[in-house]
């Protein structure tokens, strides 16, 4: 397929290269999983096939050969040589047509799998671009040439998953830890009752957050140790940065809690300025 519309920030990701943090090379992979998975499955695709993540404005494709294609995560306009297609099921292309996927409509991120998954070359296991690293392929760029592996037994049934619409806030659970110590007793209360907001300065690598700064107790420095996705990590400026897929292994700031994994999907999809409401909870959620 050959990309006639590269959009602001397209990336080929797959499930991600787990097991490589202590040579200092994150996860990375897609930062909804769950829509990931859905549009590979709905091409009949291997749960770790590469597919297309697109940011904010889409991306459009021109096949060079007939090929099957899903849309999902954030719900968006998707057309066949301009003519409507839908969204969140199979979609046929022939040879030679446009596949045109609008800007999103709700969320940030939507997922384009193409039957046979996108064949780039993997580095350490994966096809994820990781854009902390530079590792796997650079984003997309207007007239790349994607090659494309050989389709498998056509699409498969999918149960409907509708994108869960955010409402007017972001809530995220929190497990305290490991320097929550390192923090003010106030700090704890500032994190559950702050006016928290994503900042538009978020990334694949951590969404930064907009409100009141957490006031340390400790100002000596923090040797580096090792970071987990998840991670709430706090800057000098004492402003939260919940780390994402392709956040560092290490880092030197203080980690005030976590936020399970299960929780990072709408935290991905959350446009700057969605209200965030931390809550903590003294156990893992398990999902």
């Amino acid at each position: 397929m050959r990309v006639v519309r590269a959009g602001p920030l397209t990336t080929v990701q797959d499930l991600g290269r787990p097991g490589h943090a202590h040579l200092g090379v994150p996860r990375s992979g897609a930062l909804d999983p769950p829509a990931f998975l859905l549009a590979n499955r709905l091409v009949g695709n291997a749960a770790g096939a590469a597919a297309l993540e697109t940011t904010v404005g889409g991306c459009a494709l021109r096949a060079g050969r007939p090929v099957v294609v899903a849309v999902t995560g954030a719900p968006c306009p998707v057309r066949v040589d301009g003519r409507p297609a839908a969204w969140g099921a199979p979609v046929r292309v022939p040879a030679g047509a446009l596949l045109d996927v609008g800007a999103a409509t709700l969320g940030l991120r939507s997922y384009v799998a193409v039957a046979g998954g996108v064949a780039v070359d993997p580095v350490l296991g994966s096809r994820s671009t990781d854009l902390l690293s530079g590792l796997g392929p650079r984003p997309l760029a207007d007239g790349d040439a994607l090659p494309v592996g050989p389709a498998q037994n056509g699409s498969r049934a999918a149960d409907p998953q509708p994108y869960p619409a955010p409402g007017g806030e972001l809530v995220l659970p929190v497990v305290p830890g490991p320097r929550d110590d390192w923090f003010t007793p106030d700090a704890p209360h500032t994190l559950a009752t702050g006016d928290w907001r994503v900042s538009p300065a978020s990334n694949r690598i951590g969404l930064r957050t907009l409100g009141p700064a957490l006031t340390r107790a400790r100002t000596d420095e923090l040797p580096s140790e090792g970071m987990v996705l998840g991670a709430i990590q706090v800057p000098p400026d004492g402003r939260p940065v919940v780390f994402l897929a392709d956040h560092p292994t290490t880092g030197g700031y203080p980690v005030i809690g976590v936020v399970p994994e299960t929780s990072l999907p709408a935290a991905a999809q959350s446009p700057p300025g969605t209200r965030i409401r931390f809550v903590p909870v003294r156990a893992p959620v398990l999902g």
